[in-house]
């Protein structure tokens, strides 16, 4: 019951549309699909508030503190008090700034977090629109957040915002190339860029044994586009201040906040579907006694996990090790990251050959 959960209320809703007569196919559809979506960014929204919260408790454990244990229990409604605190604010507009671009920046920052889940399968059948080319599809949305950095950075009239959103383009776009070579790898063992069909490629061995270096290069590429530590040039404190966030306050700042914790989620996420079996259990092809193991436990209870301990790693990340140089940052890059991705294309190529020659 619980496997089909959220499948189950989808089918009722149409059903109920449906079973009225009253309304045509195409718009029960219409409205399923929109339901799906606010439901996607409500669940981004929630699981934004809840890792900003971990985050903290993460940063206490590793630094001998504890961490938010006032307001709630366990300190759990710091966030939504924060967010309260924030909404009060007034947002500050400095002179000089391209009124229309500032104050777009921050709103359309969540667009392509938002449409990138929508094609995102959180669980067996739970993809809002599973599409034949959903793995292009989220690398071509996904990389315009760079735009709304850089709106961000030079409407705001400063040098230092200027300065942090030049270097968001020349970071995001400079990862990017490593990130989508990296999974070239698994595409040509695939053949498909539909997530579901990756996914089911991995019934028996997950990617992570068969791509491990696509693997390496792929989450070190998404951790830096996401501009976090030990990649967090864009917004170095101790450099320009806030980076391309330096002239927002109030909720419009809380808006750039909580994105950065949703594009952790996605690139955790693709994570989890290209490299970790998706939805798939660990030991899954296995059966003892005739019963698989671990396949009781629903299939999107098994990608929260999987996403969950990949985002773990993130934070473990981030209280673990120092900012890098911005030289060594575009060197790492261009110099490590690019030659050994193509060097995977290569060796996946010739493995794939070689299978195929064999028969296997």
């Amino acid at each position: 019951m619980l496997e089909n959960l959220f499948v189950g209320i989808a089918h009722w809703l149409r059903a109920l549309l449906g079973g009225t007569g009253i309304l045509p196919v195409e718009i029960t559809e219409s409205i399923v699909f929109l339901v799906k979506l606010v439901a996607v960014l409500i669940f981004i929204l929630l699981n934004a508030l809840w890792l900003v919260y971990m985050e903290r408790k993460v940063a206490a454990y590793m630094q001998a503190r504890i961490g938010p244990n006032r307001v709630g229990p366990k300190g759990l409604l710091q966030t939504t008090c924060d967010i309260g605190k924030l909404i009060s604010k007034e947002i500050i507009i400095p002179k000089n700034v391209d009124l229309v671009v500032f104050l777009l920046a921050p709103v359309l920052i969540f667009v392509p977090t938002l449409m990138v889940f929508a094609v995102i399968p959180l669980g067996k059948n739970m993809a809002a629109l599973d599409l034949n080319i959903g793995l292009f599809y989220l690398l071509a949305i996904a990389s315009v957040s760079s735009l709304f950095f850089w709106m961000a950075g030079w409407s705001s009239n400063s040098k230092y915002s200027l300065v942090g959103s030049m270097r968001v383009v020349a970071q995001m776009v400079s990862y990017e190339l490593p990130l989508i070579l990296s999974l070239l790898g698994v595409i040509m063992i695939t053949g498909s860029l539909n997530m579901s069909a990756i996914i089911d490629a991995q019934t028996k061995v997950w990617f992570i044994f068969t791509q491990p270096i696509a693997f390496l290069i792929y989450f070190i590429a998404a951790v830096a586009e996401t501009n976090r530590t030990p990649f967090c040039l864009v917004e170095g404190e101790s450099e320009i201040i806030a980076g391309p966030y330096t002239e927002y306050g109030g909720m419009a700042f809380a808006m750039f906040f909580l994105a950065e914790y949703a594009n952790i989620m996605v690139i955790c996420a693709v994570t989890t579907i290209v490299f970790l079996g998706g939805w798939h259990a660990p030991f899954e092809a296995f059966a003892i006694g005739g019963a698989h193991v671990f396949t009781w436990i629903p299939s999107w209870v098994w990608f929260f996990l999987k996403m969950y301990a990949l985002i773990f790693v993130v934070m473990w990340f981030r209280w673990t090790f120092p900012r890098i140089r911005v030289d060594q940052l575009m060197g790492f890059g261009w110099k490590v990251l690019v030659p050994l991705a193509l060097a995977n294309i290569f060796v996946t190529g010739i493995g794939i050959y070689i299978y195929k020659a064999i028969g296997w």
